[in-house]
């Protein structure tokens, strides 16, 4: 399983942070879980508003979070689940998504929280969306992981 040896992120006081999700709107099971954890990872950190943008698919989600980091917020997190096919569509929209979200946090010093989930089969998706039964929680931790860098970044400018 992908999560083991992951990083235990601290939970911390993170509510001066402007935070966004980005979701795609593909596989509302999946997508629901991982936006689900999302909102419990803010919550737990403190950051009580958050708005959740809703996008089409994986592959618009780093136009959005490029608008929103540059509407200042301190962290975007991009949620968001891509399932292969049986054509090279799925190589392609993977690539795009992840390229398109590492630049946005590299052109705007943002740290971009990366929940995409890219999946061989539904099951897999379904297992890391913290759902119940799931055996991980991608939103959770791409949420922890934004915030926990958005910090960082705060540091090191202070």
């Amino acid at each position: 399983m992908s999560g083991e040896g992951a990083a235990v992120v601290e939970v911390f006081d993170a509510s001066d942070l402007r935070v966004a999700v980005v979701a795609a709107s593909w596989h509302t099971t999946v997508m629901d879980g991982l936006i689900a954890g999302a909102r419990r990872a803010l919550a737990d950190h403190g950051v009580n508003e958050a708005p959740v943008v809703r996008v089409p698919g994986a592959f618009e989600l780093p136009v959005a979070a490029d608008a929103l980091a540059g509407h200042g917020c301190d962290a975007v997190v991009a949620l968001g689940v891509v399932i292969r096919g049986g054509t090279p569509h799925f190589d392609y929209v993977c690539a795009a998504a992840t390229d398109g979200l590492g630049r946005v946090a590299l052109d705007h010093g943002v740290p971009v929280g990366f929940g995409l989930l890219t999946c061989d089969t539904e099951q897999q998706a379904l297992d890391r969306a913290g759902l119940e039964g799931s055996v991980e929680d991608k939103g959770y931790e791409a949420t922890a992981a934004a915030l926990a860098t958005a910090r960082t970044l705060r540091g090191l400018a202070g």
